[in-house]
C-alpha cells in the first residue's frame, strides 16, 4: 500500500540490488542513489500533501495515483496546487515511507524551487499512471546516463513485452480466481502480466489456476511458453495429472505423435507415476497411439496402467476396443471387452457393435450372440452391420435357425435387409445343404423387387449345381445377362457344372461356346468340367479337341486319363499318357497308379 501524508516525505525506491532515496528537507531538494547491479533508475521525490490526493484502483489488483483524472506525466508531476508525485522508472517495487521532517512553510518553498529547476518538457512521452505500473523498456532520462535499459525476463512470454503491476490485493486465492477468469477469456497479455506480478511479489497460483493458464497458452498455440510454464510447475511441484494430459495432447497435435510418445516415456522416468499420473493421462496416450494405429504401443500403455494399479474407465476400454478392432487385433479387443465387463463397467453401443464384429471374425459366435442379446436387453438397437456379421457367423457355424431368428429381430427393429443380409442367409442355407430352401429364398428376394447382385445369383447357381438343375441354372444365366450384369467365368463354370452333374455334356458344350462368344475367357476349371462331362457322355472326339485347343495343362491330362481308365478306354489312356510324357509334363500319383494297374492287367 502507498500511504501519503500531509507532511514532507522521504521516498525510498528499491529495485534489484540498489536503493534510491529523496528527502524533501534537504537544501538541494535532490536525490541519492545507492548503487547495485543495475544502474538504470531514477526517482524524483518531492513533497506531497494528501489533502487533495487520492488513490484509485486501476485494473485487477493494481492501484493508481491520479490527480484530477489527468494521466499526462506533467499533470502527475505538477498539480494545480503545486503537488508532486513520485515517478518510478523501470520495473521496480516502490515502498514509500513517511516521516515528519520540516514545517509546512519550508515545504512550500522547496516545492516552488523544484518547479523552477525542473524542465517538464524533458519528458514529452506519455507516461502511465502508477496504478497500471507499466514498465517502459527505453525511458529516455538524461539524469541516469546509462546506455542500456533495465529489462525483466519472465521466461514465459516472447510474444508480449514483460510487464508487471503493483498488486494491492495479496490474497492468493482471489488472484488465482482472476487468473482463471482471464485464462478462460483468452486474455493472454493480461493473464501473463498478472502471473508475472504475482511471481515477483512472491505469491503462488493455485493448482487450478496454473492449469487454466497452461490451457490458455496451449489454446493460443504458444507451445514454447506453455512448456516453460510446465517446467516451472514441475519445479514448484504444482503439476497435476491434468497438467500432463494437456501438455501431452498439445505435443501430439503440434509436434507429432512420436514426440508425444517420447515425452511420455521421459515423464515416466522423471515423475512419480503412481501419484502424478491418473487414468486420464493414460487415456490421452492411448488416444494418441490410436491416431497412429499403433496397437503395439497401445497394448504396452494398457499393461503399464494395470501394473500401477489403475482401473480403466469406459473411455479407456472404448478406445482400446476401437483401436484393436481397427488394427485387426480382434483377440485383444475381446480381452479388453471381457476386462471391462469384469470391472463392472457398461460398454456403449459403438463398443458392443465393434465387439460383435470382432467375435464373428474370430469364430466366437456364442460371445457375439450374447453381446447382441445384451444390447437388446438394455434397450440398444444393433445396426445392420452388426446384424449381418452375426447372421454370417451363425451361418458359417451351421446355426441356420439362430441366423433366421436374428434376421427376424433385425426386421422387428426396423432395419431393412441389404445384399449382405440376403447373401448371408443364402450362404447359411447352402452350407447346411438346404439347397431347395436357398432357391426358394432367392425367388422370394426377387419377388420383393430387390436388386439382386452377382453374388446372390452365384449362390443360387451353386445350389442349382448341387441339385443338378441344369435348366434352372440356364434360366438364371439368361436373367443375369438380361439384367445387364457382367457375368464372370465363375458363373458360366457353375452352369457348366450343373450340366455335368445332370449328365448333359452337349448342353455344357453349348454353354461353353456361348461363353466364348460373350468374350469371357475360360479358365482351367471350365475345361476340367467340360472334359469330365464329355468323358461321361463318351464324347471322345470332343475331349481330344479340347486338349488340342487349350494350352498344355497337366491337370487336364490327368483328368482325361482318369476318366478314360475308369471308362475302360485303356488304349486311349495309354496314348494320352505317352503324349503327356513327351510334352514334359509330370503325371500325378493317381495317374501313374492307374496306368500301372492297366499295364499289369494287360500282361496277366
Amino acid at each position: 500500500m502507498v500511504e501519503l501524508l500531509r507532511n514532507s516525505l522521504a521516498v525510498i525506491v528499491t529495485s534489484s540490488g540498489f536503493t534510491c532515496q529523496y528527502h524533501s528537507c534537504r537544501p538541494s531538494g535532490g536525490y541519492r542513489i545507492h548503487g547495485g547491479r543495475f544502474p538504470r533508475c531514477l526517482c524524483y521525490n518531492l513533497s506531497a500533501k494528501t489533502s487533495t490526493k487520492h488513490l484509485k484502483r486501476d485494473g485487477p489488483n493494481m492501484i493508481s495515483l491520479r490527480e484530477n483524472g489527468r494521466t499526462q506525466f506533467e499533470d502527475l508531476l505538477f498539480g494545480s496546487e503545486g503537488r508532486d508525485i513520485p515517478l518510478i522508472v523501470s520495473s521496480m517495487v516502490a515502498c514509500v515511507q513517511s516521516c515528519l521532517l520540516c514545517e509546512e512553510d519550508e515545504e512550500n518553498v522547496l516545492i516552488q524551487r523544484r518547479k523552477e529547476e525542473f524542465d517538464p518538457s524533458y519528458f514529452e512521452q506519455k507516461f502511465p499512471h502508477l496504478g497500471s505500473s507499466e514498465i517502459h523498456k527505453k525511458p529516455d532520462i538524461g539524469h541516469v546516463g546509462a546506455a542500456e535499459p533495465l529489462t525483466i525476463s519472465t521466461g514465459i512470454s516472447s510474444e508480449f513485452e514483460d510487464k508487471v503491476h503493483f498488486l494491492e490485493e495479496r490474497d492468493e486465492q482471489i488472484l488465482s480466481k482472476r487468473v482463471v477468469m482471464l485464462s478462460r477469456s483468452n486474455k493472454v497479455r493480461s493473464v501473463l502480466e498478472l502471473y508475472r506480478s504475482m511471481e515477483i511479489s512472491g505469491l503462488r497460483l493455485s493448482l487450478h489456476a496454473c492449469n487454466s493458464l497452461l490451457a490458455c497458452l496451449l489454446r493460443n498455440e504458444m507451445l514454447d511458453d506453455a512448456l516453460k510454464l510446465f517446467e516451472s510447475m514441475k519445479a514448484n511441484d504444482s503439476t497435476t495429472a491434468h497438467s500432463y494430459s494437456l501438455v501431452l495432447k498439445a505435443i501430439g497435435n503440434i509436434q507429432g505423435y512420436d514426440s508425444a510418445l517420447k515425452m511420455f516415456s521421459k515423464l515416466q522416468v522423471e515423475c512419480k507415476v503412481k501419484t502424478d499420473f491418473d487414468v486420464i493421462v493414460y487415456n490421452t496416450m492411448i488416444s494418441i497411439c490410436g491416431k497412429l494405429n499403433n496397437w503395439g504401443q497401445t497394448e504396452k500403455i494398457w499393461k503399464s496402467m494395470k501394473e500401477y494399479g489403475l482401473v480403466g474407465t469406459n473411455v479407456t476400454y472404448c478406445l482400446l476396443i476401437s483401436i484393436f478392432v481397427r488394427c485387426g487385433r480382434n483377440e485383444l479387443a475381446i480381452d479388453a471387452y471381457s476386462e471391462m465387463i469384469s470391472n463392472g463397467l457398461n460398454p456403449g453401443e459403438d463398443a458392443m457393435q465393434a465387439i460383435i464384429g470382432a467375435c464373428t471374425k474370430e469364430g466366437e459366435w456364442n460371445l457375439a450372440l450374447n453381446v447382441f442379446q445384451r444390447m437388446l436387453d438394455i434397450g440398444l438397437k444393433p445396426n445392420i452391420v452388426a446384424c449381418n456379421a452375426l447372421i454370417n457367423s451363425l451361418g458359417k457355424s451351421g446355426q441356420v435357425k439362430l441366423a433366421f431368428r436374428v434376421y427376424d429381430v433385425m426386421e422387428s427393429l426396423g432395419c431393412t435387409p441389404d445384399a449382405y443380409t440376403w447373401n448371408a442367409l443364402l450362404g447359411a442355407l447352402y452350407r447346411a445343404n438346404q439347397h431347395a430352401d436357398a432357391l426358394h429364398l432367392f425367388e422370394n428376394i426377387r419377388e420383393q423387387s430387390f436388386q439382386v447382385n452377382l453374388h446372390l445369383y452365384n449362390t443360387a447357381l451353386m445350389s442349382c449345381q448341387k441339385l443338378g438343375l441344369w435348366d434352372r441354372s440356364l434360366q438364371l444365366l439368361w436373367q443375369m445377362e438380361a439384367s445387364g450384369l457382367s457375368v464372370s467365368s465363375a458363373s458360366y463354370n457353375l452352369v457348366i457344372g450343373a450340366c455335368e452333374v445332370a449328365r448333359k455334356p452337349k448342353i455344357a458344350l453349348q454353354v461353353y461356346d456361348h461363353m466364348v462368344q460373350q468374350q469371357c475367357a475360360p479358365d482351367t476349371f471350365t475345361h476340367l468340367s467340360l472334359i469330365r462331362s464329355c468323358i461321361w457322355g463318351s464324347l471322345w472326339a470332343e475331349v481330344e479337341e479340347i486338349l488340342n485347343r487349350v494350352e498344355t495343362d497337366v491337370s487336364l491330362y490327368n483328368a482325361a486319363i482318369h476318366g478314360m481308365c475308369l471308362r475302360g478306354k485303356t488304349e486311349s489312356a495309354k496314348k494320352l499318357y505317352t503324349r503327356m510324357r513327351k510334352s514334359g509334363l509330370k503325371p500325378d500319383g493317381k495317374t501313374r497308379a492307374l496306368m500301372l494297374q492297366n499295364f499289369t492287367k494287360r500282361f496277366n
